[in-house]
């Protein structure tokens, strides 16, 4: 398989032009909302600071007036191609880096692990259910597109009250337990998978019926093609003609849904975390908000950006390697 060098020139322009955008817009957005952090610090200890710290935070925080935006902007630039991210200001002033790096594992672990199960068993059912087009398995979509429609806030309060609450088979919240502290022992583990599998079980459960719904539409649009019906009258065996012809046309839709989604796994699940006290990036930039900790925001959603358009470029690569007509189009 050739990959033209006029395709992947195209996508790569492509990717560095939006990338550029994006880390713009991740300079001024902040800028743009009401207030600042050391306003916001200066308000939770009124009279503790002095007009010489002000003026030294602000400069920390590239916010001083006497610094025109554009050098501000420049300045950003060139402290993200040295790798500094700032500091945060709701931290006690640690590295950025430091402070996503602490909560992201639980995000990838959990959201991550969720959702590649989610889209691996919706498309495989969704396949199977499409293949056996008016069979009673076709039930499953209305239940499991009643659960997709079920607000994620209430869905996991359910679950709480149900299993943890009143069964007490699962923990109710956090990552685990009170006074544990984070080591990689047999103990510890357990604890975390304890206290990840209910919110997991919940996303799984909230997100499936979408990906069973689109692979069952596909699938009975891919079935009715010619090449479908010529690799049945050659006799090939049913379970390649559905999972090497069928589902691997019928998938390609599904990749572009769930570039974005592993796109979206390091921005986490903002209300999932929430409902469940979960340490992720997604309540990490929830507090960040809350305080205009305007270093941390950015290099959140510097983070969620650049794991978007990762995303977004592996699902071209397995578009182009599932789907030759992607390659003729953009050469």
């Amino acid at each position: 398989m050739k990959i033209p060098v006029r395709f992947i020139a195209s996508r790569t322009a492509f990717y560095l032009f939006t990338a550029f955008a994006a880390i713009t817009i991740n300079f001024f957005l902040p800028r743009m909302m009401a207030g600042d952090p050391v306003t916001a610090y200066m308000q939770r200890n009124a009279g503790q600071i002095t007009p010489e710290a002000e003026r030294s935070l602000r400069i920390l925080f590239g916010l001083d007036e006497n610094t025109s935006v554009w050098d501000q902007y420049t300045s950003y630039w060139g402290l993200l191609f040295s790798g500094d991210l700032g500091r945060s200001f709701s931290n006690g002033l640690a590295p950025v880096g430091e402070v996503i790096s602490s909560a992201l594992p639980w995000t990838l672990g959990l959201v991550g692990i969720a959702t590649i199960v989610s889209f691996l068993l919706g498309t495989a059912t969704g396949a199977l259910i499409g293949w056996r087009r008016g069979s009673k398995a076709d039930v499953i979509v209305p239940i499991s597109t009643f659960f997709s429609t079920v607000p994620y806030f209430w869905l996991g309060l359910i679950a709480i009250a149900v299993f943890s609450s009143t069964l007490g088979w699962f923990p109710a919240s956090h990552a685990y337990d009170k006074g544990a502290s984070p080591e990689l022992t047999a103990d510890f583990i357990g604890q975390v998978i304890a206290h990840g599998a209910l919110p997991a079980i919940t996303i799984v459960i909230a997100s499936l019926g979408g990906w069973i719904l689109g692979m069952r539409n596909m699938m009975l649009t891919v079935l009715d093609e010619d090449y479908i019906t010529v690799a049945q009258a050659k006799g090939m065996p049913n379970r390649r003609v559905l999972w090497n012809y069928a589902a691997r046309n019928a998938m390609l839709p599904q990749l572009s849904s769930f570039a974005l989604s592993i796109g979206f796994i390091v921005g986490g699940t903002i209300v999932m975390e929430m409902v469940f006290s979960y340490p992720g990036i997604g309540k990490l930039l929830l507090d960040a908000t809350n305080a205009k900790d305007y270093p941390l925001m950015q290099g959140v959603f510097l983070i969620i950006t650049m794991a978007v358009l990762c995303a977004n470029i592996l699902a071209d690569v397995a578009y182009a390697i599932l789907d030759p007509r992607t390659r003729q189009t953009e050469a």
